[in-house]
């Protein structure tokens, strides 16, 4: 397990330097970040020009990308063009999303996973219909009207919770925004578990089991649901890192100052330094969260050894 650990985590710097890379060149090329400081006006070229050797935009792509990862390897993620450090954004940001996808990542599991398993074993039953179709609903509203509708009905109609979400963002406040932000996650986790549930019923390994005479419930949990929750993993892992930088509407819903926000402004005002710095911390995410998901697949199947 130890060397399987270590070659992961060789693999992932080639992974790592050229998705940063490839970031770095589409978020740098597509867009004059300079042209976006100066406003709708154009900039007069002393000013352009100070700029540019200021922020060492002024310097080749491929100079400013070494640049960019030797101040990333100290710690730094540049400054923004406001004059305040990426690092200090992130810091202030991640945490709160961190709490968002926290609790949307305990919606699919509880919920998703739940019903996943009810309806697979009730498969073709009128339980088993009607949350198919809520789950098919839920995947094609759009998250925005999922979340203005909430936002309506639970914080201004019924006054159950705060239309925003204060600035400090606890978790008692980050429930509904989770719940919106998990929505579709939850409807798919939900559909594949079902489906996976559904299949693995019918295995030999299960029949054998319960020819056994082992209870119905060790049978469902010690056999029939590990083995089927390998693509629920799966998916789940790599939805960690797609809640956290796709949740741009909901925060922008519930006012969250969160990774989402930060990045719609920093995109918004064609700040590189911004876009990228975090761009970056999510590409980590990615990377830790799929080797967490493999670690675990050995956990939940036997079969699996890692040598």
């Amino acid at each position: 397990m130890g060397r399987y650990v270590i070659r992961r985590l060789l693999q992932m710097i080639p992974v790592f330097i050229g998705t940063t890379l490839l970031i770095f060149v589409m978020v740098n090329v597509l867009g004059d970040p300079i042209q976006g400081l100066c406003g709708d006006k154009a900039c007069d070229p002393a000013t352009e020009a100070q700029l540019r050797s200021e922020f060492g935009l002024d310097k080749p792509l491929w100079q400013q990308y070494l640049t960019y990862m030797g101040h990333l390897f100290e710690g730094n993620f540049g400054t923004a063009f406001n004059g305040q450090p990426v690092i200090d954004l992130i810091g202030t940001a991640f945490p709160v999303t961190i709490r968002l996808t926290i609790i949307a990542i305990i919606f699919e599991i509880i919920i998703g996973i739940a019903l996943g398993v009810l309806t697979g074993l009730r498969r073709g039953s009128p339980s088993d219909t009607t949350v198919l179709l809520l789950t098919l609903v839920v995947i094609s509203v759009p998250t925005f009207v999922t979340g203005l509708v909430a936002q309506l009905l639970f914080g201004v109609k019924w006054n159950l919770i705060q239309p925003s979400v204060s600035p400090d963002a606890p978790f008692d406040q980050l429930v509904l925004p989770g719940l919106v932000l998990a929505s579709v996650s939850l409807a798919y986790v939900t559909r594949l578990t079902r489906t996976s549930i559904a299949e693995n019923r019918r295995s030999d390994y299960v029949r054998t089991a319960t020819a056994k005479g082992l209870p119905r419930r060790r049978v469902i949990v010690r056999h029939l649901l590990r083995n089927s929750l390998i693509p629920v993993v799966t998916f789940i892992g790599t939805d960690i890192g797609g809640l956290m930088g796709g949740a741009i509407v909901t925060e922008r819903i519930f006012n969250i100052h969160g990774v989402g926000f930060q990045l719609y402004q920093g995109i918004l005002r064609q700040n590189s330094q911004t876009v990228v710095g975090f761009v970056t911390v999510l590409v980590l995410v990615f990377l830790v969260a799929n080797l967490l998901v493999d670690l675990l697949y050995a956990v939940l199947d036997p079969r699996i050894r890692y040598a």
